[in-house]
């Protein structure tokens, strides 16, 4: 895959945030050219920090709602990856209009930018379009069952109506399209106030806080080590001949927010107490991809253990803790003198 990105001039929308960071990084390594923008509504330039390192790499602060700046529309992009939305419910659920708006009629910008410059398109949805589902585990021909008014359908909705502009745009002939639907992930940089499950345990096991676990904790979720993902979305954009439909990306492994929460705390060594709260409207019960499409089309598998993931994510946790720490010791003296 190495040599079919070297050289390749790529657009990644969302790029400063969690996810979209790693990838910047990723494109990078194989020698591609990349321009990221982003909003910063939920991303941060401090994820692109080894990205700002690279020569090949450019940042541009913009919003895909809104018609892109002709700096970037006057560009050739030989691929585009459309990561552009808030993923975590808090975060999504702040701002709902702009969450639904981004995963329209940003798409919508993104793709006619993909048809001017003939470049392949790939857009990041999600696992959310089966809601809460009767099928187990999901396959990509399982439709879901989503609630399309309650507080989750600005993303579920969202992200459904831009599978829909996607295909229509392929189905017409207007360029080449390929569709990622991404489970659970997890790994350094995701944000401690983002209000993902992986994020809120650690942070509040390495700090010794109770821990919260919505509802009586028996919800399965499906967990992806991010660097796996990513290989997952690469694998997917390069990926040559007809159309392949959705594919899932995410860890068939599958077990309890309980469980998640026995592991965190066995790896943290923390005594941090579990407390519960009410669990979210319209939260899936359960939640695992079948990923045979995935393996059958792409050949692609994730490979990192949970284990292996989260000693990862603790370490970046427990970094990023301690740099805090000092950087409030710091201004502390310096408020003093």
């Amino acid at each position: 895959m190495t040599s079919r990105i070297r050289n390749q001039s790529v657009l990644v929308a969302g790029g400063a945030g969690f996810l979209g960071s790693h990838l910047c990084d990723r494109l990078l390594a194989e020698g591609a050219r990349v321009l990221c923008i982003d909003n910063l509504l939920t991303g941060s330039l401090d994820n692109l920090e080894r990205a700002f390192s690279h020569p090949r790499f450019e940042f541009i602060l913009a919003d895909v709602v809104k018609p892109l700046p002709g700096r970037i529309t006057r560009r050739r992009f030989d691929r585009i990856y459309n990561l552009a939305c808030a993923a975590s419910p808090p975060l999504y659920q702040a701002d709902p209009e702009h969450t639904l708006l981004t995963s329209v009629l940003g798409t919508k910008h993104l793709l006619d930018l993909s048809e001017a410059k003939a470049a392949r398109f790939l857009l990041t949805s999600t696992s959310e379009i089966y809601g809460d589902p009767h099928v187990h585990p999901q396959p990509e021909t399982y439709w879901g069952n989503v609630n399309s008014t309650g507080p989750r359908a600005c993303y579920d909705e969202g992200k459904r109506c831009a599978e829909t502009l996607s295909f229509d745009f392929d189905r017409a002939g207007r360029g080449e399209v390929r569709v990622a639907r991404i489970f659970n992930t997890y790994g350094p940089r995701l944000s401690a106030e983002d209000g993902r499950v992986v994020s809120n345990l650690v942070s509040q096991a390495l700090a010794g806080a109770d821990i919260t676990v919505f509802g009586d904790g028996s919800q399965t979720r499906s967990f992806c080590y991010v660097a796996d993902l990513v290989g997952g979305l690469m694998a997917l954009m390069e990926h040559d001949g007809p159309q392949p439909g959705p594919i899932n990306l995410g860890n068939p492994t599958e077990l309890t927010v309980r469980e998640l929460v026995e592991v965190v705390l066995e790896l943290t060594g923390s005594s941090s107490e579990v407390t519960h709260a009410p669990l979210p409207t319209d939260d899936p019960r359960r939640r695992r991809p079948d990923i045979s499409k995935a393996a059958t089309v792409l050949d692609w598998r994730p490979s990192t253990s949970l284990t292996q993931g989260l000693n990862a994510t603790i370490d970046w946790f427990d970094q990023q803790a301690r740099a805090r720490k000092v950087a409030s010791a710091a201004d502390g003296v310096a408020l003093s003198a």
